[in-house]
């Protein structure tokens, strides 16, 4: 197995040091892959100043059109202004105790590039009754570079949870992140399972690494654990895994990722969404044979801060036995 270490020069600070050795315990080898990977692609980014294919080039552009237009401070205002969905999810193979099980659905924080939003979400937060809170990736806004300021805003949100939380990683997001927000009481699922027990019954919780940009989802490893018809819940941040889902015996997939388009059409007709698989899984609740999905539109931005026709939002998932 590659040791760690090796990606340690020059030497990082003790704190960075730690981080690392945390990571080589809890993940051994996909940590190492992760982390070459992620050193690889930033090398890369550096090396162009401009790129058709990253979004942060199209900043300048976005916001200069949207100004023409007259419509950047209402853009501006709409990506603070996040509702609250409900979502049922039915199925008979929910185990009786979790009749009623309520999930708290928050993904593409971008955490760092959007004040107004975070605090309106601090409002929001406080009253929800769930029974635990699951965030599905893209905590830090930029894909690159230093996270702490990320990490601040992250625990001012975990502050207003009133439930176990779990969470995966997006493509924005360094596995570097992984113990200083295990750190914050987010249990982090990296391709694992965790299991829920409720009055004798229980309900399996997995969760994959990112599958968009990255590639180091594991649905398979993911769901070893699982027994032959228990209900499993799959997070992952993109919906893109939809087929290996289902065909994994998966009960429900909750994603996020592509913002529901974050720049729509009226009608809430997105123009893009970053992802690969069918426009009508691009927000909100859908099916793929016996799975349920939903895509949330996320409570952060990409790129700038402005939403057109796609206000952000927060989901409670109702879980009910049918």
């Amino acid at each position: 197995m590659p040791v760690l270490a090796e990606i340690r020069e020059p030497a990082p600070a003790d704190a960075e040091a730690d981080v690392i050795d945390r990571l080589a315990r809890r993940l051994g080898l996909h940590a190492h892959r992760r982390l070459r990977i992620e050193a690889d692609l930033e090398l890369r980014a550096r090396a162009r100043r401009f790129d058709l294919l990253q979004l942060d080039s199209w900043r300048p552009v976005l916001r200069a059109g949207l100004k023409l237009s007259g419509l950047y401070w209402r853009a501006r205002r709409n990506a603070a202004r996040i509702e609250i969905h409900e979502n049922i999810v039915r199925s008979p193979r929910l185990p009786a105790a979790f009749d009623g099980f309520t999930i708290l659905h928050i993904s593409d924080l971008h955490v760092d590039t959007n004040d107004a939003a975070m605090f309106r979400l601090g409002e929001l937060l406080p009253p929800l009754v769930y029974d635990i809170c699951v965030l599905t990736g893209d905590f830090r806004g930029h894909t690159f570079g230093a996270f702490d300021r990320a990490l601040a805003g992250l625990a001012r949100v975990c502050a207003h949870f009133s439930a176990p939380a779990y969470g995966v990683l997006g493509n924005h997001d360094s596995v570097r992140m992984v113990p200083p927000i295990e750190d914050l009481g987010i249990r982090m699922l990296v391709n694992e399972c965790d299991t829920l027990t409720r009055g004798g019954d229980r309900l399996y919780l997995a969760g994959i690494d990112d599958a968009h940009l990255y590639r180091m989802d594991n649905i398979e490893k993911a769901a070893a654990a699982i027994p032959d018809g228990a209900f499993a819940t799959l997070l992952s941040h993109t919906p893109e895994v939809y087929r290996q889902a289902a065909d994994t015996g998966f009960d429900l997939l909750l994603a996020g990722h592509t913002h529901g388009g974050q720049l729509c059409l009226p009608g809430g007709v997105p123009l893009t969404l970053d992802a690969v698989l069918p426009r009508h899984m691009g927000s909100g609740a859908w099916k793929y044979g016996a799975m349920a999905g939903y895509t949330s539109v996320g409570v952060g931005a990409c790129v700038e801060p402005v939403r057109l026709n796609c206000p952000p939002a927060i989901t409670l998932h109702r879980l009910r036995r049918s």
